[in-house]
C-alpha cells in the first residue's frame, strides 16, 4: 500500500536515479553514435542493477516505503515518486531480466554486424524500455503512469520490426494501433478522475474517490485500456504476430517485461485508488477472462507448428494466471486488501517474467542452431544444443509449479485464498492450468529428447555465454520460492512449508501426467510416443478420443483467428468496457 508523501524520505533519491540512469544512457548513446552504443548499454546495465538492489536494501529500513517529491512540492501541487514492496520487487525483476537479455544479445546485436541500424536501435530501445518500466513502478500519480506507459509502447513497438521484413512491420503496426486504442481509453479515464477530484495523485485519490457514476466509468475505461495493452484474452489481437517475427531478445523483453507494465498500473488502479470501488462481480469477470486465456492460449499453443508461436500463445495463457487473484483479494467488507492474493499475483508476475524470458531466449538459440523452429523438426536438439534444451526445460518446470519455483509458491498462496474465500472454482482453474502448462512443455521436450533420424547438422553454434545467461535466468525462476519475500510481500510461512513433502510431490505428478495426456490428445502433430511399438498400440487405442480432441482444438484455433481480426477485436474491446462498467454499477 502506498503511503502519503509529505516529504522526501531517506534514500528517496534512488527512485530518481532508477529513471535518470537509463534515460541518460539513451541520450549518451545518441550523442556517441552506433560505434559506442553497446559500450554505453553495458555501462548503464550494472549501474541500473545496483540502484535496483539498493532500493531492495533501503526499503525495509524506511518501514517499507520510499518517496521523493520532485521540486520539494507535495501533491497535488507537485509530483511524487513512491515505492513500496511491490515496486522494489518489480524494479529488481526488471533489472535481472534486462541484464540477462543484454548478455544474450551481445553477440546478435554487434555494431559491426551487417545491419548497422538494428544493433543501434536495439540497445537504445532496451534502455528506453527500462526507463519507462522503472517510471511505472515508482510513479505516484495516474498521469505520470500514462506518460510512462506511452513511452513503453513507443519503445516496444520498434522491437517487433527490428528485422525490417514486411510481416514484422505489419505486426508492429497492428501492435501500435491496438495499444493506442488502449491509451485513449486510459486517458479518458484519467480526465474523468481529474475532473471529479482535482488530482491524479494515487494516495489523494484513495481518500477522495467514491463510487459515483463518473468514477466508475473512469475505472472501467482505464481497466479496459490496460487489458488491451496487457493482451488479456480476448484482447490479444497483437500478441502472437508480434512475437512471430521479432528477434529472440526482443520477444524476451516483450513477453517478460513489457506486458507487466500495464498490469502493474492495473494493480495500482484496483488496489490503491479506492479499493473495492470496482466491485466483486467485476473482479470475477476479470478472473473469467483470465481462465479463458489459460484454456484458449494453451490449446492453441499445442497446435502450433512453430516453437516460437507455441511460446507466444503460452504467454497468452500465462497472462491469464495473473488475473485469478482479483476475486480472491476481497475481504469480508468487500474491499480489496494487499494480502496473500496480491502477493501470489505478484510472485506469479515475477516468475513469469523470468521463466518466459528464459524460454524465448532458449527458443532463439534453437532457431539459430537448427535454422528453423518447427516443433516436429527439433529431434536430437537435446544432444546438439544441451544448454538451450535444459534452459527451456527448467523454465517450463518453473511455470508448471515445480518446487521451489516462484510459480509454485504463488499457486499455493492463491489456493489458500480459494479455501479462505470459498471460491473453489478458481482452485480448479489453477490445477487445470498447471496441466495445460505441463502439456506444451512436455510436448516440446518429447521432440527435443527424441533421437534424430540422421545426425544433426547445426547451421550455427550459439555462443556459450548466451546459453549460460539464459540458463541462469531459468534457474532464477526455479529458485524464487527460496528467497525471503516477507520484507516486501505479505507471505506466511505456512504457504512456504507446503512447497515440499508428499502432498507437493503428488500434485506435481498429477500435473505432469495430466499434461502429458493433454499433449497427446490435443496436439495434431505426430507424437514421439507413436514411434515405439507400445506407443503405437496406445495411440491406436485412444485414436477416436484423440480425433475428437483435435477437432475441438481446431474449433478453438478457428475461434482464436476470428477474435484476432480487427472488427472482432474492436467489438470485444467495446463489450469488455461496457460489461465492466455495468458490473461496477451493479456492485455499487
Amino acid at each position: 500500500m502506498l503511503s502519503p508523501a509529505l516529504e522526501t524520505s531517506a534514500g528517496g533519491f534512488l527512485l530518481v536515479l532508477s529513471i535518470v540512469v537509463p534515460v541518460a544512457g539513451v541520450l549518451l548513446a545518441f550523442a556517441l553514435g552506433d560505434r559506442y552504443v553497446r559500450l554505453v548499454a553495458f555501462t548503464v546495465v550494472p549501474v541500473g542493477s545496483t540502484i535496483a538492489a539498493a532500493v531492495l536494501l533501503v526499503l525495509p529500513q524506511n518501514d517499507g516505503h520510499l518517496a521523493y517529491l520532485l521540486g520539494a512540492w507535495p501533491p497535488p501541487l507537485g509530483v511524487a515518486l513512491r515505492a513500496d514492496g511491490s515496486s522494489a520487487v518489480m524494479l529488481a525483476t526488471t533489472a535481472i531480466v534486462i541484464c540477462v537479455v543484454a548478455v544474450f544479445a551481445a553477440s546478435d546485436f554487434r555494431p559491426a554486424s551487417g545491419n548497422r541500424r538494428a544493433p543501434f536501435a536495439f540497445w537504445i530501445l532496451l534502455l528506453a524500455i527500462w526507463a519507462a518500466l522503472n517510471t511505472i513502478f515508482v510513479g505516484g500519480d495516474l498521469f505520470t503512469l500514462y506518460v510512462a506507459l506511452e513511452l513503453l509502447t513507443f519503445a516496444a513497438v520498434p522491437l517487433v520490426s527490428l528485422e525490417g521484413r514486411a510481416e514484422t512491420l505489419q505486426a508492429a503496426l497492428r501492435y501500435l494501433l491496438f495499444a493506442l486504442l488502449g491509451s485513449i481509453l486510459y486517458l479518458m479515464g484519467t480526465a474523468l478522475f481529474y475532473g471529479l477530484y482535482g488530482t491524479l495523485d494515487i494516495v489523494l485519490l484513495s481518500h477522495r474517490a467514491s463510487a459515483e457514476p463518473g468514477a466508475l466509468i473512469a475505472a472501467a475505461l482505464m481497466t479496459t485500456g490496460l487489458l488491451a495493452k496487457t493482451a488479456l484474452f480476448p484482447l490479444h489481437l497483437w500478441l502472437p504476430p508480434a512475437h512471430a517475427g521479432a528477434p529472440a531478445a526482443a520477444s524476451a523483453i516483450l513477453s517478460g517485461l513489457v506486458v507487466k507494465g500495464s498490469f502493474f498500473i492495473l494493480l495500482r488502479l484496483w488496489f490503491n485508488v479506492r479499493p473495492g470501488m470496482s466491485g466483486f462481480a467485476a473482479a470475477q469477470f476479470l478472473a473469467a477472462l483470465g481462465a479463458g486465456a489459460i484454456v484458449v492460449g494453451s490449446i492453441v499453443a499445442l497446435r502450433q507448428e512453430r516453437l516460437k508461436l507455441l511460446v507466444a500463445y503460452s504467454t497468452l495463457a500465462q497472462i491469464g494466471y495473473l488475473f485469478l487473484m482479483f476475486p480472491l483479494a476481497f475481504n469480508a467488507s468487500g474491499q480489496l486488501e494487499s494480502g496473500q492474493a496480491l502477493a501470489g499475483g505478484l510472485l506469479q508476475t515475477v516468475s513469469h517474467a523470468t521463466a518466459k524470458a528464459a524460454m524465448f531466449l532458449a527458443v532463439g538459440s534453437i532457431y539459430a542452431g537448427f535454422g528453423h523452429d518447427r516443433v516436429t523438426g527439433i529431434r536430437g536438439a537435446a544432444r546438439a544444443l544441451p544448454l538451450s534444451v535444459m534452459t527451456f526445460a527448467l523454465a517450463g518446470f518453473a511455470l508448471m509449479g515445480v518446487q521451489p519455483g516462484g510459480a509454485a509458491l504463488a499457486k499455493e498462496l492463491l489456493l489458500q485464498e480459494t479455501a479462505r474465500t470459498g471460491q473453489w472454482w478458481w482452485a480448479g482453474v489453477l490445477q487445470v492450468g498447471g496441466m495445460f502448462t505441463a502439456a506444451y512443455v512436455v510436448l516440446v521436450l518429447a521432440h527435443a529428447l527424441s533421437p534424430p533420424d540422421q545426425p544433426v547438422a547445426l547451421v550455427a553454434k550459439p555462443p556459450r555465454s548466451s546459453g549460460l545467461a539464459a540458463l541462469a535466468l531459468a534457474l532464477c525462476s526455479l529458485l524464487l520460492g527460496l528467497l525471503p519475500w516477507e520484507p516486501y510481500l505479505p507471505i506466511t510461512y505456512a504457504a512456504e512449508s507446503k512447497l515440499f513433502g508428499v502432498e507437493a510431490l503428488v500434485k506435481l505428478l498429477v500435473t505432469v501426467f495430466g499434461g502429458a495426456a493433454l499433449a497427446i490428445l490435443l496436439s495434431p502433430w505426430p507424437h514421439p510416443l507413436a514411434f515405439s511399438a507400445a506407443g503405437k498400440t496406445i495411440m491406436h487405442l485412444i485414436a477416436p478420443l484423440r480425433r475428437t480432441c483435435i477437432g475441438l482444438g481446431s474449433l478453438v484455433e478457428t475461434g482464436d483467428g476470428v477474435l484476432r481480426q480487427w472488427s472482432t477485436a474492436s467489438i470485444s474491446l467495446l463489450l469488455v468496457a461496457l460489461l465492466l462498467a455495468a458490473l461496477m454499477f451493479v456492485a455499487n
